[in-house]
């Protein structure tokens, strides 16, 4: 039943008056909760928390609109929908009623039908607001979530960054270029989140390799560089076993790719290297090219783009050099 398990507080001085309301709702499956006055009312609803209030107006010490009003400054309680049980059908007891803060009025003695039909629709509502509410907190928290692993995400990318001084900045100026060219090809909304964080992982698998040999400021051996050709495999066996991070993975194994089947690690060619690191070659490229390293100064934007262009076709994927061509801006 829709009502099944609902809670009800039945608040009445009278104890004739609670034992009809019990003898008409307690076959319906409520869950009955009952006081006899506003300050026992509002201790069992601040413990019970119901999902309905059934108050009487006419009570000692202190009325239901008193009772009603002091509910709706209790935070835990304040949402509770509330009916006044009253005798009184003149118009300035209903407006004092509203005014208090009550949802619906039932004349007493109550029509057993009526006060069935009303509970039932105020249960059905007061369950789907708080299938909403729940549904918002839960995916609030599924936000929270995604931001922090976003800022851990920032965070590996960073210390990767300071660890290798040489590239220091550069992640952060490859992932928003690439994310601006990933766009022109018409990707969107998720797939861009998982571009997002394969550009920032990029380098991930380089905690894999020694200072020695990352940190080396002469030419590496041949020896060193099978070493160094190594960190995309590095990367995809770190991050795989994070499930959330498997979309975001083919930035970091396969950006050593190249469009003609002669990069590492897989040696994959054409459009068997996935998209996002295609285009993700192209900005590394122009990124390392135009930053200063301790070997070389920056080349100048014009020498890098017909760099670029020159290795269309070997290194670079033709379709994403045209594109990249007509996004940069050079003197």
């Amino acid at each position: 039943m829709d009502n099944a398990k609902s809670t009800i507080l039945i608040v009445d001085d009278d104890a004739g008056g609670r034992d009809v309301l019990v003898s008409i709702l307690e076959a319906d499956g409520y869950q009955l909760v009952l006081a006899e006055n506003g300050f026992e009312a509002i201790e069992l609803a601040t413990a019970v928390l119901p999902d309905i209030i059934l108050l009487d107006v006419m009570m000692p010490g202190m009325d239901g609109f008193e009772t009603c009003r002091r509910i709706r400054r209790e935070k835990s309680i304040a949402e509770v929908p509330i009916l006044f049980l009253t005798a009184l059908d003149d118009r300035q007891s209903l407006l004092n009623g509203l005014d208090a803060g009550a949802d619906d009025f039932i004349t007493k003695p109550p029509d057993r039908y009526e006060l069935r039909a009303r509970l039932l629709s105020i249960t059905r509502l007061n369950r789907y607001r708080k299938l909403h509410e729940e549904r918002l907190n839960l995916e609030k928290t599924h936000q929270q979530l995604l931001d922090a692993y976003d800022k851990t995400i920032e965070g590996w990318s960073h210390a990767m960054d300071l660890r290798d001084k040489e590239t220091e900045g550069h992640t952060q100026r490859v992932t928003q270029m690439t994310l601006e060219l990933a766009k022109q090809f018409g990707i969107k909304d998720e797939e861009l989140v998982h571009i997002r964080r394969g550009a920032l992982l990029h380098d991930m698998g380089k905690l894999g390799i020694p200072d020695s040999i990352l940190l080396k400021p002469d030419k590496l051996t041949d020896e060193e560089w099978d070493k160094m050709r190594q960190h995309p495999k590095y990367a995809y066996d770190m991050l795989y076993p994070i499930e959330y991070l498997r979309p975001a993975l083919d930035i970091p194994y396969c950006h050593h790719e190249k469009w003609d089947g002669t990069g590492y690690p897989r040696g994959l060619s054409g459009e068997d290297i996935p998209l996002s690191a295609r285009i993700f070659a192209v900005v590394d490229v122009w990124d390392a090219l135009t930053s200063d390293r301790p070997y070389r100064n920056a080349w100048d934007k014009k020498k890098a783009l017909e760099y670029i262009q020159e290795q269309s076709g070997m290194h670079l994927e033709p379709r994403i050099v045209e594109m990249f061509t007509t996004l940069i801006k050079v003197e």
